[in-house]
């Protein structure tokens, strides 16, 4: 699920997908992202195992991806910075 929390940051819930629906689910999110979006939250979760976190941390890759930022305060979530 996306959520925009204003016009240049959103929020995407991975919860209960599996890494591919995941992965497919982030790029075509980031295939048709508006420009004007730099930061993309992924809520992906660490407690239930770390299948999801180590795809958007290690396996991700998108061109319009510039850095990512891991969460130290909540390590259930990554910071994706867009180009």
């Amino acid at each position: 699920m996306v959520r925009y929390i204003n016009a240049q940051k959103a929020e995407i819930d991975i919860h209960e997908m599996t890494a591919d629906q995941a992965k497919r689910y982030i790029e075509n999110f980031l295939r048709k992202v508006n420009p004007a979006v730099k930061e993309v939250t992924i809520i992906h979760g660490y407690s239930s195992g770390t299948v999801l976190l180590n795809m958007v941390r290690k396996q991700l890759k998108h061109p319009k991806i510039k850095s990512r930022v891991l969460s130290f305060i909540n390590p259930g979530i990554t910071i994706l910075y867009l180009n």
